[in-house]
């Protein structure tokens, strides 16, 4: 998986930036993506697709993975800002939000000079690889995606206490038959999206939204 990476260290590239979004399909919370940048030639055992590794590996892998990383960046888009500018304009501006508040561990903002993103392509003045399934890949995208999907479910966890009746704690706001059920009776929250839900509320329901 590092692959990618070492074909652009060995062509110059010292600062490469990887980065990946979670909650692109969630009915609920915001999109959260992460910009990482990993030391030359770290190889942590264990790191894939987020989606593939259970919450526990996913923790664990968490902390390993804030311990190396040379700089972090976390980018958050509201619910609210997507039902603005669509969740596809959201990702990038997630992106876009991480990359420039890359830091290290003292707190240094970060210039990447290379980035490598999973699918999207982002208009930034910087060099840029778009990479199909990222995630599965890239080593650094994989780690991005970890970060991103902890950060993300930490903060839906958190929303739990405040929508009991949704279960955010264990749906994370996706689009779960108890989520969707529960929409059904309670009708939507201020977390939710209300651009995701017209096929799942009643045409009242919609109009109140509105």
């Amino acid at each position: 998986m590092l692959k990618i990476e070492q074909e652009l260290w060995d062509n110059g590239y010292k600062n490469i930036a990887c980065i990946d979004e979670v909650g692109r399909g969630c009915l609920a919370g915001s999109v959260v993506a992460c910009a990482i940048i990993m030391p030359r030639n770290l190889l942590i055992d264990g790191v894939n697709d987020s989606k593939k590794l259970t919450p526990k590996k996913r923790d664990k892998l968490f902390d390993i993975i804030k311990q190396s990383a040379l700089a972090i960046g976390i980018g958050e888009i509201s619910c609210n800002t997507v039902d603005k500018i669509n969740i596809k304009n959201a990702t990038k501006l997630a992106m876009k939000q991480a990359i420039e508040n890359l830091k290290n561990k003292e707190g240094n903002k970060i210039v990447p000079d290379c980035l490598l993103i999973d699918a999207e392509k982002l208009d930034l003045h910087i060099p840029q690889h778009n990479i199909i399934k990222g995630d599965e890949k890239c080593h650094g995208i994989a780690a991005a995606s970890i970060i991103a999907k902890v950060t993300r479910d930490r903060q839906m966890t958190v929303l739990d206490k405040t929508f009991p009746e949704y279960k955010f704690a264990k749906n994370k706001g996706y689009g779960t038959k108890d989520h969707v059920q529960a929409l059904q009776i309670y009708g939507p929250t201020e977390i939710h999206r209300k651009s995701f839900l017209k096929k799942i509320l009643n045409r009242n329901e919609q109009i109140e939204m509105l």
